[in-house]
């Protein structure tokens, strides 16, 4: 093991004895003999028997046969859940193959950030990961369960899933992916019709065709964003079965690794041999690994908020320093869009996760010795699966990349550092994507600022001409607290445009970009957010900011004392905290915690205080 990884995993666990104890003590205290559902007096009980049939109702009386819960994010709304319209059927099947009983627990909601891009409802969208958490909890609260399959891919979803999930710890689990869609028109291709259509260049109805071609069936998004990112972070988790992510939809070894999810998940419970509690499975080497895996591949920069958070729900507490120090060690060795030409099925057709999991332990930045819901060696997922004459197999093939301009060794990487880094100064701290900077890009930009509370008011001036100059976009009030932190995906593309002319160009923001997160320098999730005191809240139109990847700072370029006299701007963010139900969503947005807390309301008190006090009015 490297001497970097193993000294943050050691910080991390120090940081985290406190509350990593209690919350491993809780877990244990919640431990039955027997099945769950043998607790619950017979009036109970029976509810849950009511609608079961011959040999299900059979083993629901019994005393040995696991009940598995199944919580889904199905809808068909959206291509990647889509996926999972038939699964309840299927693995109702293959647990009782197995000797069991699976009922749907709960549906929880899956918004995509695609469809609310750049509308109203994006506010909504990272306050929904806590309703997915909490939905996930309601559904097993019912405490009949003995293990969990969950359902669940894209940005929110998966997160919200895992944070809901760990507060019954105590139970085995499985993520059952459902794979991303099929190659459609490049995103290289998709990229420039939307720099064309934002110049004029192309019409709405030619912009829809090349989007339709882009996003052609059933299955997640095809490059490097939020989604893909989640599916490498549940395997590095050690919670999906090994090669599980990247398999596609169609593919006969989706169903197949699907019916071995639910055959697993029902030998891994306390009635039977190899107990193999979540709670267990999150640990701290396993979530250094993790964040190992995102910073090799260059992957969302949204996920400094949900591991964050997946963690805090298991009493580990991370931080930015984390991702920052191991960033400057993990070399980056995948080249997916938007930090490269070819997107995930490009990345899965070279050796996938399998020959990324190979290059990282041959070069000593995971930990092998962590619990998985295949075993107890990390080792499980270098290898790949396959169908060997109908039968679901693991193979080591390729044992290394099968194409090295996407899966580079370790003794050759893409870059001897991470795709993340943290920024400091005066502004506060964030975060950038350095791994998908357009190639030649600045990484230093000095430039007057031009300030926006809304990301219309800059698109407007764009449109208008305003922006064709050199200069940093400073949009604000995009926080956590003041508008729920929606994701800033479509400004990417006229400050791409205004690049192109030659003239440097940057953002600076409390908001998110994500996956989208590239091309222009970026400096995000700045905290404090700017409702909260932050330094972005003083920032005026022409004051000079400097941003500089390479000293990693981070600053407005004024005198303190000018600093200081400053008043703060009036955010002006009542008019969009109302409209497409965002008014609702007052008591979780009020108790949002910073982006580098994991920006959620969920965790405030959690394993701190014995209480809880959500305010219901907001200001």
């Amino acid at each position: 093991m490297r001497q970097a990884v193993l000294e943050v995993t050691e910080r991390i666990v120090q940081r985290s004895r406190e509350h990593r104890t209690r919350y491993l003590e809780n877990m244990e205290e919640a431990m039955v003999e027997g099945p769950f559902r043998h607790r619950l007096p017979a009036s109970n009980l029976a509810h849950s028997i009511a609608v079961c049939l011959g040999g299900e109702r059979e083993r629901m009386h019994d005393g040995h046969s696991p009940h598995i819960a199944i919580v889904t994010s199905y809808n068909d709304l959206l291509s990647a859940h889509h996926t999972y319209e038939n699964y309840p059927a299927i693995l109702k099947k293959a647990v009782a193959a197995a000797g069991g009983v699976a009922q749907v627990a709960a549906g929880v909601p899956a918004m995509c950030d695609g469809v609310t891009q750049g509308e109203p409802g994006m506010d909504l969208s990272l306050m929904s990961r806590d309703v997915i958490a909490m939905a996930t909890v309601i559904g097993l609260s019912h405490n009949v369960f003995d293990g969990a399959l969950l359902l669940g891919i894209c940005d929110k979803i998966l997160p919200g899933l895992l944070m809901g999930a760990l507060q019954f710890g105590h139970l085995p689990m499985i993520l059952v992916p459902g794979g991303p869609m099929r190659t459609g028109l490049s995103n290289k291709e998709k990229a420039h019709a939307r720099e064309l259509f934002a110049e004029g260049k192309i019409g709405p109805e030619e912009m829809l065709a090349v989007e339709c071609q882009s996003y052609c069936g059933a299955g997640t998004c095809t490059f490097y964003g939020t989604a893909n990112s989640n599916q490498l972070i549940a395997e590095l988790l050690g919670l999906h079965l090994p090669g599980a992510s990247f398999v596609n939809p169609d593919d006969p070894l989706r169903e197949a690794l699907t019916i071995a999810a639910a055959t697993r998940v029902t030998g891994m419970t306390h009635l039977g041999g190899t107990y193999t509690p979540i709670g267990q499975v999150v640990s701290e080497k396993s979530v250094v690994n993790a964040i190992v895996g995102l910073l090799a591949t260059g992957g969302s920069t949204n996920q400094t908020m949900h591991l964050v958070a997946v963690a805090r729900a298991a009493g580990i507490r991370i931080n930015w320093d984390d991702f920052s120090d191991l960033s400057r060690v993990v070399p980056l060795l995948a080249r997916i869009y938007p930090n490269g030409p070819g997107d995930i099925n490009t990345f899965q057709d070279a050796g996938g996760l399998a020959a990324l999991v190979t290059e990282l332990l041959e070069g000593g930045f995971l930990h092998r010795d962590v619990q998985t819901v295949a075993g107890a060696d990390l080792e499980a997922y270098a290898r790949r699966p396959v169908l060997d004459k109908g039968a679901l197999a693991w193979k080591a093939e390729p044992e290394h990349s099968a194409d090295l301009s996407v899966i580079a060794s370790v003794q050759k990487p893409f870059s001897t550092s991470g795709g993340l880094k943290v920024l400091s100064g005066n502004l506060g701290r964030a975060v950038i994507k350095v791994s998908a900077l357009a190639d030649g890009a600045d990484t230093v930009v000095e430039a007057p600022a031009v300030v926006f509370h809304t990301q219309e008011e800059l698109i407007r001036a764009f449109q208008e001409g305003r922006l064709d100059r050199s200069f940093i976009a400073v949009v604000r009030f995009q926080g956590p607290q003041a508008t729920g932190m929606p994701e800033l995906h479509k400004l990417i593309t006229p400050l791409a445009v205004v690049m192109d002319h030659g003239h440097q160009v940057a953002m600076v923001t409390d908001g998110r970009l994500s996956g989208a997160s590239g091309k222009v320098p970026a400096a995000i999730h700045v905290t404090p957010e700017a409702l909260c005191g932050g330094m972005l809240a003083k920032v005026q139109d022409g004051d000079l900011i400097r941003l500089d990847v390479g000293s990693g700072r981070l600053d407005l370029l004024l005198d303190e004392t000018e600093i200081k006299a400053r008043e703060y701007a009036d955010p002006g963010v009542k008019k969009v905290r109302y409209g497409t139900g965002r008014q609702i969503f007052a008591p979780l947005r009020s108790n949002m915690l910073s982006p580098e807390e994991g920006a959620s309301s969920l965790f405030t008190y959690v394993y701190e205080k014995c209480q809880v006090n959500f305010p219901f009015q907001e200001e």
